[in-house]
């Protein structure tokens, strides 16, 4: 039996072994062929993580690049601010360092001009007197008295002198008054333009005296007595009269000081538009502006009615 069971696992051990050794280099050809793919995947991995690796090294290149540039571009965009702010705000600061003193020339010049217009008007003043006591040298003396006795009344310092009768010519008396005013001895000149309109009431400079006379009382402050002698400078020497627009003026401003701001208002109205042209209607009008009233419309230049003789100035 046992000799039979041997025979026979002699017979089909071959074929067992045969089967077997087939199976065996299958399986090791699989496990080649398995490696053979793992090694070309690995090797597959291994190009796409170097070629991965070399793309973010260029991007973190790029970056560093990128830093830089906005670096240097920062940088430059700082210096040129920089180098604008010098070169403007210095020329800025500059300009308006210029503009205020070019502010203050203005004001300089400004003051100047007040200060030259006021000499200007002083020395119109002066020019005036200057023709008028020319005209009075000019102007023919007063006639003798006629009777013997009556020279010797008359004269200066004679007992008994008639207080209307003249003391000197019109000519010497007007000067006289003149170079009083314009000396600051106010009350001898008051006096003498006084006796002038007195004794010589007709002549062609009695309206200028008859101003002076309100003149001296206005800077005397006797404002009342003052606008009384311009209104006769108006109302008793409407013709040849060339005094008539500084007699508006000098009332109004006489009635501004005696707070009449209304009465005062009308006689710089009536200067502007009676004498537009006249020295000073401009004053009239800041007058005017400074009560907080308008100007007039300033109608054409007009002048008094005048006789046959000529108007004397000053």
């Amino acid at each position: 039996m046992f000799r039979r069971l041997g025979v026979l696992v002699m017979l089909v051990a071959p074929g067992l072994a045969f089967a077997a050794d087939k199976a065996i280099q299958e399986l090791q050809r699989d496990v080649a062929l398995l490696q053979e793919q793992v090694k070309q995947l690995q090797q597959s991995q291994d190009k796409q993580l170097a070629g991965l690796t070399v793309l973010v090294q260029q991007a973190v290149d790029a970056a560093q690049k990128a830093n830089t540039s906005v670096a240097v571009i920062q940088s430059t965009v700082q210096q040129t601010l920089r180098e604008q702010e010098g070169k403007v705000v210095a020329p800025v600061v500059g300009l308006a360092s210029r503009m205020d003193s070019m502010a203050d020339n203005f004001r300089s010049l400004q003051q100047a001009m007040s200060d030259l217009t006021a000499v200007a008007q002083k020395m119109q003043q002066q020019m005036t007197d200057l023709n008028n006591a020319v005209k009075v040298l000019q102007a023919p003396p007063a006639p003798p008295p006629s009777v013997g006795g009556a020279a010797a009344a008359g004269a200066p310092g004679a007992p008994g002198a008639a207080p209307d009768t003249p003391t000197m010519s019109a000519t010497d008396l007007y000067s006289n008054a003149l170079r009083d005013r314009n000396g600051g001895k106010l009350d001898l000149a008051l006096q003498e333009f006084t006796d002038y309109v007195r004794w010589y009431g007709n002549t062609d400079m009695a309206p200028n005296a008859q101003f002076y006379i309100g003149n001296i009382h206005y800077a005397q402050g006797d404002y009342d007595q003052a606008a009384r002698d311009f209104d006769m400078v108006l109302e008793k020497y409407p013709d040849n009269n060339n005094k008539m627009g500084d007699a508006f003026y000098y009332k109004g401003l006489t009635l501004v000081k005696l707070n009449q701001r209304t009465a005062a208002s009308a006689e710089f109205k009536e200067l502007i538009q009676r004498f537009p042209n006249h020295s000073l209607a401009a004053q009239a009008c800041l007058q005017l502006k400074d009560m907080g009233l308008r100007c007039p419309n300033q109608a054409p230049a007009h002048t008094t009615p005048t006789t046959t003789k000529k108007k004397k100035s000053g």
